[in-house]
């Protein structure tokens, strides 16, 4: 270990002698371990953004979508009704996640003029199960379906149109035609559709506007529920086809759709895109290997009578050997360490999750890699001795006494 140590230090001292060389000669290095390891972190977050985009619109991996019509009259059936199978059903089959979505058109009376904006009722989990996260106020709560009137959250355009900047004053809108409610705004979302105003409103609230007492709704519903179900990945066909099973067994002459909605994990796209940094990575850290190496035989060259002198006083063949190997060693790990260091900064100053979601901030944002800067300081170090390997054998196989004659 003191030998191992001592030439550590002696590699260690030879660098600091020949700095501008060294370093001159690790620039490819460098650049090349900066970008293996910043590249890599890069596509984790390009491929975390691209499945929360993803899960944002089909929910995730596995999400099932279940929609039963009236066979002979293609409506749905009655809320009651559908309301009871849907609390069997997932009682049946365990189901802790799910979500009832009806889109709806509604009446809001905005400063221009009332408007019909496309209006989603949705239960409180549709926010985990779309990985939605407001910009501003908050998401749906379960104690939102006490209130007298429906809490509503919307997109940044649909704030536009209300004329109001932010949340801070509690804006609320005038919903309905001939029985309006005053409505709260607890939530903006960054959902851009062209500059179309969106809203979402809680799937029921205690007024008379969902409890049936008022024979004119301010929500006219453009199509029957769909209940939304978060199932384990491996379980999704099974569960398909026990859900078609039951539904079908309980409405009669019914015909229930059941269907997987997400796109499924984005694992592949990841795994394509770390293999293609990889190896551009590999080739400039080749090109980095034969500027160590070029420098390395000239070294060499040029401390042979320093290489014999030793010899003479007694270093073996393997202490020379470690020594000139080492040499190369320590520095390109250093430049390999430095360019990690660099990486790590350099993606977290960006505002990378940001830009590569659309605006939004990711939810689940992934760590540095470590893999990745490990990764990086294992190709550096390797770099350092296969270029090391030969100026080492070369100072090893000179002779002592031509050495000093040299």
């Amino acid at each position: 270990m003191t030998g191992f140590l001592g030439a550590i230090a002696e590699a260690w001292g030879e660098v600091r002698v020949h700095k501008s060389r060294v370093v001159l000669s690790l620039i490819g290095v460098f650049f090349a371990v900066l970008a293996m390891t910043t590249v890599t972190a890069l596509g984790q977050l390009t491929a975390q953004a691209s499945q929360e985009q993803s899960e944002r619109y089909g929910g995730r991996p596995a999400t099932l979508s279940v929609q039963p019509y009236d066979a002979r009259t293609g409506t749905p059936f009655p809320a009651d009704q559908w309301d009871e199978a849907v609390a069997d059903l997932v009682e049946r089959f365990g189901i802790s996640q799910y979500a009832v979505i009806s889109y709806d058109t509604g009446l809001y009376r905005m400063p221009g003029g009332t408007q019909e904006i496309q209006t989603t009722r949705v239960s409180p989990s549709y926010a985990e199960l779309h990985r939605i996260q407001p910009v501003q106020g908050r998401w749906f709560r379960d104690a939102d379906r006490l209130n007298l009137a429906p809490s509503l959250v919307v997109n940044e355009d649909f704030l536009t149109m209300l004329g109001v900047p932010d949340l801070s004053g509690r804006p609320t809108v005038v919903i309905g035609g001939t029985t309006p409610v005053v409505a709260p705004i607890v939530g903006v979302i960054n959902e851009d559709l062209g500059g179309q105003p969106v809203a979402y409103r809680i799937d029921t609230s205690a007024g008379p506007w969902d409890t049936g007492e008022q024979e004119v709704s301010p929500m006219s519903p453009m199509g029957p529920p769909m209940l939304e179900l978060w199932v384990p990945d491996a379980d999704a066909d099974a569960v398909i086809a026990s859900v078609q099973a039951q539904l079908s067994a309980v409405f009669d002459d019914a015909d229930v759709q059941v269907f997987r909605q997400d796109a499924g994990d984005q694992e592949s796209f990841q795994n394509v895109l770390r293999w293609v940094v990889r190896g551009a990575g590999l080739l400039v850290l080749f090109l980095g290997a034969l500027g160590v190496l070029n420098v390395g035989l000239v070294t060499v060259r040029q401390r042979i009578r320093e290489i014999g002198v030793r010899r003479s006083f007694g270093a073996t063949s393997g202490r020379v050997f470690a020594a000139i190997m080492l040499e190369s060693v320590v520095a390109t790990f250093l430049a390999g360490l430095a360019a990690v260091a660099c990486s790590v900064a350099l993606v977290r100053a960006l505002p990378l999750d940001q830009i590569l979601n659309g605006g939004q901030p990711l939810l689940d944002v992934p760590a540095f890699p470590v893999a990745a800067a490990i990764e990086g300081l294992l190709a550096a170090t390797a770099v350092g001795a296969l270029a090391g390997l030969l100026p080492a054998i070369i100072a090893v196989r000179a002779k002592v006494i031509d050495a000093i004659r040299f």
